[in-house]
């Protein structure tokens, strides 16, 4: 069977649905390869990413940046027993530093807190508003609040320095018109100590006091940590001590200051009463009153040692010389010691430090005269405000004319008044060599000095003296002690105003009161003490000394062979006790007082009692009550008394007369001049 072929329309038209199919085809297949290769790239490209992270979290991960988890996770906290780290630390919402003492014990840190207040003119219900606010603020007086804020006004405070969690619990009360703004509060973690030295600010967290005053812009400005002198630790043992001194003897007030003698940093300092530093508001003037440094007293015999310093540097006294101690009169006023029977009628040097004779000084003072005692005491500070960095340090009164009286008086601590650290100062530079440093309150590192100059006066000594001490007292080579010293030795920085070798003489004079002297009760077994008592009648509110109330004071260095610090004690108006068979005096109450401080601070200053080697030292501090006379020198006492006042008076009689007649003569002549011209010009 023969099929009949199609027509060619058809044909063509079966042909023409055929190619479009095709091209359709074909155009699926191209896309599905396009997405094939894209499919190929996002595979491959994933498969870089899970092989980066594979590496970067499995095989080898890396540590996260500390900006991208400060913010979660707090630092690690770092060994720092001295508180070196402490510079780092600083809250982001304060802006007045905090202070810390030498071993990063904080002593006083602003705190942030909020100031509440509220627009009238916003609110609701004034009552109901007072009435929520009572809820977060216990102490808000809701009544008045209500009547506040009914006012027609834009402005009123609430509270001030409320907690942040008082204030996100005001502020979820949700009451429209009350609003808040930053602020920061001053705290004193440790209350009343230091209190006196710490001040306070105001409110607006300005310094009105203390060293928040002193370093006002400081604490302003630089947001590191101010790092003071202060050793907390020998601060609240001073203070102990201080206080129970005051206590079992009753006094009105006292004092107590450590202060290392080679830098001038004051470690410890005290003023009793005090008060709570943060309620220095309510303090009364007692408690702020600052007795360290704004406190005048009359420094009694402590100022023997400066008598005594003052008479070897200028070259006029000597070891070796003798001093009459029999009693002086001066006008209705006679000098004499408090207990004397047992003096001989002429002293030693030595005697007359150990025994603390106020006719010896005196007569030591006359031999120095008035005007080098004047200008003695200016070289030493002792004319002007103490230069520390508290704003309270007082002038010191000293007497406008320095006449024979005066010079003999000031010459046992009497007619002079001074802070209690400018003792502390003036007896710094008789042991650390002879160098005046500046008492700071501020941590100092240990830098070297520039070389010092000595005095004319330190030369003098170097002559005569030094080869006669050769001769009249033991060798006293460079002494070792058990107690730990710096790897470096510090070099006192400041004014050269003393000798070495007087300096050393005056360690060994300073060791003998202690051991043989007045200050007996001071020694602290194994510390090797040095120091010096001081009694002062004190001056009545009207004028005139009142009987038998007395200020009490002891200076001391310690240890005495390589002396590091200075202890200092004063009470002020000392009662009796049955123990001290009614005496008042410094060797009763302030130096036992000294001891116990140093017993207890020693091991905090890293300085331990050194029994093994303690017969070797005393023997090589120890000074003879009687001095060896040089051969060939002629030493001042009976016969040879410069100083005796009968004999200055009558030269200044003397002189005075020879002016007075020397004036005559001039005015004489004068007239006869006078006459002559006028006749002639009358010719």
């Amino acid at each position: 069977m023969v099929v009949p072929p199609r027509h060619d329309s058809e044909t063509t038209r079966t042909i023409g649905v055929t190619g479009e199919d095709l091209r359709a085809r074909a155009h699926r297949e191209q896309m599905h390869v396009r997405l094939l290769w894209v499919s190929a790239g996002f595979c491959a490209l994933f498969a870089c990413v899970a092989i980066k992270l594979t590496i970067a979290t499995v095989l080898r991960p890396m540590a996260p940046e500390q900006r991208q988890i400060a913010p979660q996770v707090p630092k690690i906290p770092k060994i720092d027993p001295k508180g070196s780290l402490a510079g780092d630390y600083a809250l982001p919402q304060v802006h007045r530093a905090s202070i810390v003492d030498r071993n990063g014990q904080t002593l006083a840190l602003s705190l942030p807190v909020a100031q509440v207040y509220a627009n009238p003119q916003e609110l609701i219900d004034p009552q109901d508003v007072a009435h929520k606010l009572k809820s977060v603020l216990h102490d808000l007086d809701e009544h008045e609040t209500a009547e506040r804020l009914a006012r027609h006004k834009q402005f009123v405070y609430i509270a001030r320095n409320i907690t942040p969690q008082q204030e996100l619990a005001i502020n979820n009360l949700g009451i429209p018109g009350i609003y808040f703004e930053p602020g920061e509060q001053r705290h004193y973690p440790l209350g009343r100590m230091a209190a006196q030295i710490m001040g306070a600010v105001d409110i607006d967290d300005n310094g009105i006091a203390g060293v928040e005053r002193f370093f006002n812009k400081r604490l302003l400005v630089d947001r590191k940590p101010l790092r003071l002198s202060l050793d907390i630790r020998v601060q609240s043992a001073v203070r102990e001590e201080v206080a129970a001194a005051k206590d079992t003897f009753q006094a009105i007030g006292a004092c107590g200051i450590v202060m290392d003698v080679r830098t001038g940093e004051i470690i410890a300092m005290v003023s009793l009463p005090d008060y709570d530093a943060n309620e220095f508001a309510h303090a009364t003037n007692d408690e702020r009153f600052n007795r360290s440094v704004t406190g005048l007293y009359e420094p009694g015999s402590t100022f023997k040692l400066q008598t005594t310093a003052m008479g070897l540097e200028t070259g006029t006294i000597h070891i070796w010389d003798s001093f009459s101690s029999v009693p002086l009169k001066i006008g209705r006023f006679t000098i004499r010691d408090m207990k004397n029977d047992h003096f001989a009628p002429w002293l030693s040097l030595p005697e007359v430090m150990a025994y603390s004779s106020n006719p010896a000084a005196a007569h030591i003072a006359l031999d120095v005269g008035g005007k080098r005692q004047a200008d003695w005491l200016r070289s030493m500070g002792f004319f002007a405000p103490v230069p520390v960095e508290l704003p309270e340090a007082a002038r010191p009164l000293v007497p406008r004319q320095w006449g024979l009286a005066t010079t003999m008086t000031v010459g046992f601590g009497h007619g002079v008044a001074e802070p209690p650290l400018a003792i502390v100062r003036g007896t710094a530079a008789t042991v650390n060599g002879g160098i005046l440093v500046t008492p700071t309150l501020l941590d100092q590192e240990d830098t070297d000095p520039p070389e010092q100059d000595a005095t004319p006066g330190g030369a003098l000594q170097q002559g005569v003296q030094a080869a006669a001490l050769s001769q009249s007292l033991p060798p006293a080579p460079p002494i070792s002690t058990g107690a730990p010293m710096p790897e470096a030795p510090v070099v006192p920085q400041g004014v050269r105003v003393l000798s070495e070798s007087n300096s050393a003489l005056l360690r060994r004079l300073l060791r003998l009161d202690v051991t043989q002297g007045t200050g007996r009760t001071a020694e602290s077994p194994g510390y090797f003490v040095g120091g010096k008592t001081g009694t002062a009648e004190k001056i009545g509110p009207h004028g005139g000394y009142l009987k038998h109330v007395n200020i009490s004071a002891f200076t001391s260095i310690f240890p005495m062979n390589a002396p590091r610090y200075a202890v200092y004690v004063m009470l002020d108006s000392p009662q009796p006790t049955p123990q001290t068979h009614g005496w008042t005096t410094a060797g009763w109450n302030a130096a036992p007082t000294v001891s116990r401080v140093i017993s207890r601070i020693g091991p905090m200053l890293q300085i331990f009692p050194d029994m093994d080697h303690a017969k070797q030292i005393d023997a090589q501090l120890a000074i003879p009550m009687h001095p060896a006379v040089p051969r060939g020198v002629r030493p001042l006492g009976p016969g040879n008394d410069p100083g005796d006042p009968r004999k200055l008076e009558a030269e200044h009689r003397a002189t005075k007369l020879a002016a007075k007649q020397a004036q005559e003569q001039s005015t004489h002549t004068l007239a006869i001049r006078k006459k002559m011209a006028q006749e002639k010009m009358d010719e």
